[in-house]
């Protein structure tokens, strides 16, 4: 009895909890060993579509859910991915769903990605509210959101965390310098499960993130300006 007490609980625990993810559709897929999964716009970028990935539930452990998309996409040969909104009755888009989501998966030859040189993303914490020093701003960012800033050449960028304890990095604009996300955390931010580094490096609570999750986390969280 006690054992179908305990099949029953985590039965609906998994309906009312468990996040799904599943390969919607499949037209194709790709032979390659890349371990990049970039965010693109499939109208300004050449490249060829091999299906549909959905994500069904929520969690907030961003970096687990990442590592399962990855795993997904992975099976296809999917390099590269697309935000894929639903439409309403009347043909409008719905707002983002974090609990229901769909991603369009890609093939893109490696040296063709778009680049975004001297471009930083300042993503907050999903957790909670964060006050950070941009300069001398003082901006507030609420969980699960982002904003982008471009680097000039000879401009320094100083952000902190403004705690006791707290991070500083200094950032320039330099020539040919790739693209950087950087993320605000008070909590440990573990290794990406898909095989390569999630966490390149981190600064007590200003955490730079690998390329991949980093746009994986610009598409579900929400820009500020």
């Amino acid at each position: 009895m006690k054992k179908l007490i305990y099949l029953s609980i985590l039965f609906f625990a998994q309906i009312f909890f468990g996040q799904t993810i599943i390969l919607n559709k499949v037209l194709k897929s790709n032979t390659n060993s890349d371990k990049i999964f970039y965010k693109i716009d499939p109208s300004k970028v050449t490249s060829e579509y091999l299906g549909e990935l959905e994500v069904q539930g929520f969690s907030d452990d961003d970096v687990k859910v990442f590592g399962m998309i990855y795993k997904k996409a992975k099976e296809i040969g999917a390099n590269a991915f697309s935000y894929q909104p639903f439409e309403t009755v009347d043909g409008s888009v719905q707002k983002f769903d974090y609990a229901h989501y769909r991603l369009n998966l890609y093939y893109v030859p490696a040296n063709t990605f778009p680049k975004e040189d001297n471009i930083i993303y300042l993503i907050a914490s999903p957790y909670k509210k964060q006050s950070i020093g941009v300069n001398k701003d003082n901006i507030v960012f609420q969980p699960r959101t982002y904003i982008k800033k471009t680097l000039s050449a000879g401009e320094i960028i100083t952000i902190s965390t403004k705690k006791l304890l707290g991070s500083t990095i200094k950032l320039a604009g330099q020539a040919d310098q790739p693209v950087q996300y950087f993320q605000f955390s008070a909590f440990s931010v573990n290794s990406n499960p898909y095989g390569t580094p999630g966490v390149n490096v981190k600064s007590g609570d200003i955490t730079r993130l690998e390329q991949s999750y980093g746009q994986f986390l610009t598409t579900i969280y929400e820009e500020f300006k």
